[in-house]
């Protein structure tokens, strides 16, 4: 013990100086693992937690606009289906009724089958402007929210056009 009292001695080393480096090193360290590190790390995994949510709900509108797509297909092939019944009980008809019969009844069914894709093309346009609508709102809100301030309404358009122009 005496000879490694005097190796320390030898280098300049105090006993005394060295525990209190270590005990304020010790307090230093503590306290900001408490007031500093913890806050921090705290706060960047909220930020994850949102990111993940705002993909998730980005997954969500997707699988809802799929499902949108899918329903308005079933819709013009369902009038598809109209439209060819239509038209083959107005060619059953006209062959009893006469040449003047078969041209009232086609133009009524392709005027019935003009009339469903317009209304499945209308119907297709405002679900997509809905789409684009809560999806441009969505990524303003979850881009506020990351980036932890209030966004001008220059920034808001600003990527709700570009949100709209990744769906397009």
């Amino acid at each position: 013990m005496e000879d490694l009292a005097g190796k320390a001695e030898t280098f300049g080393l105090d006993w005394a100086k060295l525990i209190a480096q270590v005990i304020i090193f010790g307090i230093l360290f503590f306290a900001l693992k408490k007031f500093a590190f913890g806050p921090i790390l705290d706060v960047l995994e909220d930020r994850k937690k949102r990111i993940a949510e705002s993909i998730e709900n980005a997954e969500k509108m997707k699988e809802e606009l799929a499902a949108a797509e899918a329903k308005r297909d079933e819709l013009l092939k369902q009038a598809n289906a109209d439209a060819a019944k239509f038209i083959e009980e107005a060619r059953a008809s006209a062959d009893a009724v006469g040449a003047r019969k078969i041209q009232e009844a086609t133009a009524q069914a392709e005027s019935v089958l003009a009339k469903a894709k317009e209304a499945a093309e209308r119907d297709r346009e405002q679900m997509m402007n809905q789409l684009r609508s809560e999806m441009g709102r969505l990524v303003v809100d979850t881009t506020a929210k990351v980036v932890g301030k209030t966004l001008t309404p220059e920034d808001q358009k600003r990527l709700q056009q570009e949100a709209v122009a990744h769906l397009s």
